[in-house]
């Protein structure tokens, strides 16, 4: 399993675009045939951020969706609702155990 953070900083002026947005990514994505879950945090303490919780069933599903036309499109119109790049991070879900 893949689990990625994404984490983005909205222009407040720019949320409800933004929100509107990210909506239309966020259901397209959960139809995906890899995709376990997607779901969109909104941080409790900081204004205008933002953390996207993907889970993915492995690497191809990440491929695939990274190349669909929801997620393209959206990638093409965010810099528009940016304060700052995204920081995203991924990760190989791996239990790690004591030994």
């Amino acid at each position: 399993m893949i689990i990625i953070h994404a984490g983005f900083q909205v222009q407040t002026d720019k949320e409800n675009d933004f929100l509107a947005e990210i909506h239309r990514l966020i259901d397209a994505s959960r139809a995906e045939e890899g995709n376990i879950s997607y779901d969109l945090l909104k941080d409790t303490e900081k204004e205008g951020s933002y953390t996207m919780v993907e889970l993915w069933k492995g690497m191809d599903a990440v491929k695939f969706h990274n190349q669909t036309e929801h997620f393209t499109s959206f990638t093409a119109k965010a810099p528009l609702y940016f304060a700052a790049p995204p920081q995203v991070k991924v990760y190989v879900a791996q239990s790690v155990d004591k030994k």
